[in-house]
């Protein structure tokens, strides 16, 4: 217990996948598309040239309305940090005010 009290714990990583550029692939698609354009075949694929608009809205807020599992034993492992320390200072001051010690 006393080895956890004074720890600190690190900030979560941040960690993005790399994306990698295939010119092999890209020019492959656009033979695809140019021989399928001479050929006739329509792709099943509708394109409405709208830009796409993700639905994200008010999803933040949903999120945070509920607890994590962290959240909750971070707020446990605070407060029983809190407890330890005022019953510390809380002894030290009966000891400095009622003992006979200090004569």
């Amino acid at each position: 217990m006393i080895g956890k009290f004074f720890h600190t714990p690190q900030p979560k990583k941040f960690y993005i996948p790399p994306r990698y550029h295939d010119p092999y692939a890209e020019a492959r698609d656009n033979r695809e598309r140019l021989i399928k354009e001479e050929l006739g075949i329509i792709d099943e694929k509708i394109d409405t040239c709208k830009p796409f608009r993700p639905n994200i809205k008010g999803q933040f807020r949903v999120a945070k309305g509920t607890k994590s599992k962290s959240s909750e034993n971070a707020r446990r492992n605070s407060n029983t940090r809190l407890i330890i320390l005022i019953l510390i200072l809380v002894f030290i001051f009966y000891l400095f005010f009622y003992s006979d010690f200090l004569l």
